[in-house]
């Protein structure tokens, strides 16, 4: 059986249980400024960049300083991590099995740098990623396709080939926009059926299996697999 070229993860929601952690700093963060979040703010936050998440809350908030809104943030979500970020079910089952395989996999991160080598030094210390890219490794992050484009890049291969593993509506939308098929496992927010997109319900279910299945199927596939919806 092929094997995919590469396998591209994102790591908040997806590899690590962080989404909680940023939605809880976000939500302090919106507090000092005066407006609470509700569900109607999770687009805004959940799985966005800290400049983005920082944008919103001041035009809602209609005070602060954008600039300021995003070092609180990146501050306190990173002191949030440093204090521990469990590993999602499944995670480390399948990461040792891609390395068993010889299967290059890499890290892709809407996170800014400290807060990457963070949980890379914590949570994931014993994976062997080929690299890691954060939100500070291209002039743009996600949803634009630029950190998966790079990534496929410095693998030297190309992004029809890979596997993005994602678990937010922006990450996938960056994933697939970058031409990579695309394994979602939802978190927090739902996240659409599109063509090159399969789904499943945890990391549990997926092996090396499924993400040669989904390979086969490529990223012009209609949403089916297996665990398609």
């Amino acid at each position: 059986m092929t094997s995919p070229a590469a396998v591209l993860f994102d790591m908040d929601g997806t590899l690590v249980d962080t989404e909680v952690l940023w939605w809880n700093t976000a939500d302090e963060i919106a507090a000092g400024l005066g407006h609470r979040l509700t569900g109607a703010d999770a687009p805004e936050v959940v799985g966005r960049a800290v400049a983005d998440t920082a944008a919103h809350l001041v035009r809602v908030a209609g005070t602060g300083s954008r600039e300021r809104v995003a070092a609180e943030l990146a501050g306190s979500f990173f002191r949030r991590v440093e204090a521990g970020a469990p590993l999602r079910p499944g995670a480390r089952r399948l990461l040792a099995e891609l390395e068993r395989a010889e299967v290059p996999f890499a890290l892709v991160s809407a996170s800014p740098r400290a807060v990457v080598d963070s949980v890379v030094a914590g949570s994931l210390a014993d994976v062997r990623f080929a690299f890691t890219l954060s939100a500070d490794d291209t002039v743009r992050t996600k949803p634009h396709p630029d950190p998966y484009r790079a990534a496929a890049e410095r693998l030297g291969v190309g992004t029809g080939a890979c596997v993005a593993v994602e678990d937010s509506p922006d990450g996938s939308a960056s994933a697939q926009a970058a031409g990579c098929v695309v394994l979602v496992v939802p978190s927090l927010l739902p996240v659409d059926p599109a063509a090159g997109r399969y789904f499943a319900q945890s990391l549990e279910e997926v092996d090396l299996r499924v993400l040669r299945d989904c390979a086969r199927g490529g990223p012009d596939a209609g949403t089916r697999g297996p665990f398609g919806e």
